[in-house]
């Protein structure tokens, strides 16, 4: 079985941001020009949360208009150094049921790590085990 990756080779590096007093739209048209589901929120140069599309989508299936980023984001941005370890991000992620980390170098973000990477490093390590390719079901 291949080694744990690190936190560095798993996570979606230097990811856009969006600020905390932007529109909604903006976040909104970043995250649809870029295809991902989560921006870091910043005022500044200081991380201060998480926005999501569901964030979003949910702010407009109660018909809530003229919004800014602030006011839907997330305000306790789970934040990890680079060099923490892989398993344990991905345990806390686990316990809090939350799904991004944001992952700073010296205080600056330098990446994202979200559900969509640790699928996907997932099914890498799943194929990587099963050289065959996937088993069949038995049908009874």
């Amino acid at each position: 079985m291949k080694p744990v990756p690190s936190l560095a080779a798993t996570m979606t590096p230097f990811p856009y941001s969006v600020a905390a007093s932007a529109p909604v739209t903006e976040a909104t048209r970043m995250m649809a020009e870029h295809d991902f589901h989560h921006l870091p929120v910043t005022d500044g140069s200081r991380l201060v949360g998480v926005v999501s599309q569901r964030d979003i989508l949910f702010a407009e299936a109660l018909g809530k208009e003229g919004l800014k980023v602030s006011d839907l984001q997330s305000k306790d941005p789970y934040v990890v150094a680079l060099k923490t370890p892989l398993i344990e991000v991905v345990s806390t992620m686990a316990e809090r049921n939350l799904d991004a980390a944001l992952i700073t170098r010296q205080d600056k973000l330098v990446g994202i790590l979200t559900t969509t990477d640790l699928a996907r490093i997932l099914a890498e390590m799943l194929k990587a085990s099963s050289p065959s390719g996937p088993e069949e079901p038995e049908i009874a």
